[in-house]
């Protein structure tokens, strides 16, 4: 279906009632938007057409609030798989509460949506400005994670029995989807509880959002790991450097990664299909004509060539066949079989990138995403993802956030440039 202006629209609990206690900030009007389409031409059809064109909100501080500083009870909740830049996250949001809010209780709810469950026994940490000093200088999440649904009616019991005002779910679509459930119980309540989202997603494909954070830094780490794989190749007769990435329905660390270095020969992503027989004979072409290739590949690509039924994780996703293993060992038996002896290198940086610090460009975004998660939920903002989008930040309401998944588009600039940088055929096909 068409994007509508409603799908645009964020929820409020409320009117503003109290004035910001912040002092010389740029208060962003409630009327200001960030368009939603490039093109001027897209634009201006829209507007011929006698409709306004589609636009999200822009986030930043309110001069009205919802909430009265000084007795807000926030809590926070981190879920799903680890990420840089989360513990920067968790700092950026306790400190917006404590110095522009005055929050009055700032709770840590241990492991993902378990920690908002009695039955786990995982008891609130209280956080605070000393509790979260340096946290940044660490991966992971000083609060722990774990991937599932739980009971919304009993999270949403939990909360009132805390008392809580407002909770940040730090996650990707999955958590988003359950914050937007407890948003909508919270709303069939009547409770005044605001639901703010920040959009953690190592592989970049949360719809309508620009960049979530940790993706700057695992194509930085991921770039490593390419610079060894070519090194590696270079270094032997015929040499291979095979590279697996994050990447499960969308290849974005891939192909960034692969226009990072310039070292890459083929790139594989989950968006657009190959075949056994098509792309091991271009890969023996390119070692007969230069001699060495690199290889990178998405976790969830080349699914269809493998005799994988896995089930499904906690998180309900499809459980993914080995697809760099699986190719190591396909590469391997193919150049048997014509008699060409290779030296193959496999390199799996995967969970080595998922548990690093953030580097200085996701720590400030996260910075910025986290300060901006709180004058959401202040202002009374609800069922909300902070959204980056045009390099502005925006809400973004979670139902729309979670409607689609963001994917390369095999004709898009992006993969174009792809194609060009490392010479492999637009199909393999």
């Amino acid at each position: 279906m068409p994007l509508q202006q409603s799908d645009f629209t964020v929820d409020r609990l409320g009117p503003g009632e109290f004035d910001s206690p912040m002092r010389n900030v740029p208060f962003i009007r409630d009327d200001r938007r960030v368009l939603y389409a490039a093109e001027a031409a897209e634009v201006c059809a829209e507007i011929e057409a006698g409709r306004k064109p589609l636009a999200f909100e822009i986030a930043g501080p309110r001069e009205r609030l919802f909430f009265k500083p000084g007795t807000v009870r926030a809590g926070l909740v981190t879920c799903g798989g680890l990420c840089p830049g989360l513990n920067d996250v968790i700092r950026a949001v306790v400190l917006s509460l404590e110095h522009h809010y005055q929050a009055e209780v700032i709770y840590g709810f241990r492991y993902g949506y378990e920690g908002l469950i009695d039955d786990y026994g995982h008891e609130p940490w209280l956080l605070d400005s000393e509790e979260v000093d340096h946290i940044e200088d660490a991966g992971g999440t000083i609060l722990g994670s774990s991937r599932g649904p739980q009971d919304v009616g009993r999270m949403v019991d939990r909360l009132e029995q805390l008392g809580i005002n407002m909770l940040f779910v730090i996650g990707g679509d999955g958590t988003l989807r359950g914050g937007r459930d407890m948003a909508a119980e919270i709303h069939r309540r009547g409770s005044n509880i605001a639901v703010i989202g920040l959009p953690k997603t190592i592989d970049n494909d949360i719809g309508f959002i620009q960049m979530s954070f940790g993706f700057q830094t695992a194509v930085a780490e991921a770039g490593q790991a390419i610079a060894a794989a070519h090194v590696e190749a270079k270094g032997a007769r015929n040499g291979i450097g095979l590279v697996k990435l994050m990447g499960r329905h969308s290849g974005f660390i891939a192909a960034h990664a692969a226009l990072a270095g310039s070292q890459v020969n083929f790139c594989l992503v989950p968006e657009c299909p190959f075949t056994l027989e098509s792309f091991l004979g271009t890969l023996q072409a390119r070692l007969e004509r230069r001699g060495h290739a690199v290889i990178v590949v998405a976790e969830g690509a080349g699914q269809d060539l493998m005799e994988a039924n896995l089930g499904r994780d906690a998180s309900g996703n499809v459980k993914l066949g080995d697809i760099g293993l699986f190719l190591r060992d396909e590469i391997k038996a193919h150049f048997g079989r014509v008699k060409m002896p290779v030296g193959l290198k496999y390199i799996d940086p995967s969970y080595m990138i998922r548990g690093v610090p953030a580097n200085a460009f996701d720590s400030a975004f996260c910075l910025l995403l986290g300060h901006n998660a709180v004058h959401a939920a202040m202002s009374g903002r609800t069922n909300v993802v902070v959204g980056f989008w045009r390099n502005e930040f925006t809400h973004v309401p979670i139902p729309l956030a979670t409607s689609a998944r963001k994917q390369i588009v095999p004709d898009s600039r992006l993969w174009s440039s792809v194609l060009a940088s490392t010479g492999q055929p637009r199909e393999m096909v």
